[in-house]
């Protein structure tokens, strides 16, 4: 019951960035590259700064770490300039399948193939995903947003895949952001992206940082060496879901019975996936 209790504040913090970002961003308080090296600095500071405190120390030379903060900062990057040209709909579709197909593939490589209920239940999670993020109408799908996110998906994968084996979430998050801020804000500024951040733009994205994602992907380093590749990659597809819902109760947004059924097709694929019916003694969480 507590790891899935913290598995499921995880996934509460992933849903409330994208809130977060669509607060900035939509509301035009920031853009999207502003955000994000924003968001990387104070996540940055504020973890760097617990982990001083406790007494702890930062490892910020292994191969391990530059692969880390090099996966974390492809997201980073992938996830704020893919926006311009995607809807968010269409683009939380798009992050949230390839970080599935990404650590299926790259946990049968390990040796944790997912079993035949897994695949069931992500296939079915998927189809209420697609249900619900489909754009009305057709998607226009822009090629480079599509790529950028693609990106995204594949380093999101990538740093999850790699927390695996970190042996202190807190210290080895904060490490991460420290070594992503330099090469997040290199690569955005190469990449011609514009800064406008006004004192609104900024406070959300510093408590996206600081709360949300340095905080939230130290939980999440936290709980992985406990879920397989399988499970972890199933139970983020309940993000866009959740950020959906928390957008209807605070920020108005509309539910309508197209989301209800993607809702309920998205969390019976997860409880397909994550659970497993033992004889005599009801569902029991597989991982």
């Amino acid at each position: 019951m507590r790891l899935f209790l913290l598995t499921a504040l995880t996934m509460c913090a992933f849903a409330a960035n994208s809130l977060l970002n669509r607060a900035a961003v939509d509301g035009g308080a920031s853009d999207p590259a502003g955000f994000a090296v924003v968001r990387v600095l104070t996540g940055a500071l504020v973890l760097s700064a617990l982990v001083v405190l406790r007494g702890g120390r930062l490892e910020m030379r292994s191969r391990k770490r530059l692969f880390a903060a090099g996966a974390l900062s492809v997201y980073m990057i992938g996830f704020s300039t893919a926006y311009l040209t995607l809807d968010a709909g269409l683009g939380a579709l798009i992050l949230f399948a390839v970080v599935q197909v990404s650590m299926f593939v790259a946990g049968s490589f390990a040796g944790a193939s997912p079993s035949a209920r897994q695949w069931l239940g992500a296939g079915v999670a998927l189809a209420g995903l697609v249900w619900v993020l489909w754009p009305a109408g057709g998607a226009q799908v822009h090629m480079r947003g599509a790529a950028l996110m693609a990106a995204a998906g594949i380093g999101w994968a990538a740093y999850s895949l790699a927390g695996r084996s970190e042996p202190d979430a807190l210290a080895g998050t904060a490490a991460n952001f420290v070594v992503a801020l330099p090469m997040t804000a290199t690569a955005l500024w190469v990449m011609g992206c514009g800064w406008h951040m006004t004192p609104a733009g900024i406070g959300l994205a510093a408590i996206s940082g600081a709360v949300t994602s340095g905080l939230g992907y130290a939980l999440w380093y936290r709980v992985l060496p406990r879920l397989s590749p399988a499970v972890a990659a199933v139970v983020q597809l309940s993000v866009p879901v959740i950020a959906i819902g928390a957008g209807a109760a605070l920020l108005s947004e509309q539910i309508d019975a197209r989301l209800i059924v993607g809702a309920g097709l998205v969390l019976g694929g997860i409880a397909l996936a994550v659970l497993r019916l033992t004889r005599g003694r009801g569902f029991s969480r597989q991982g």
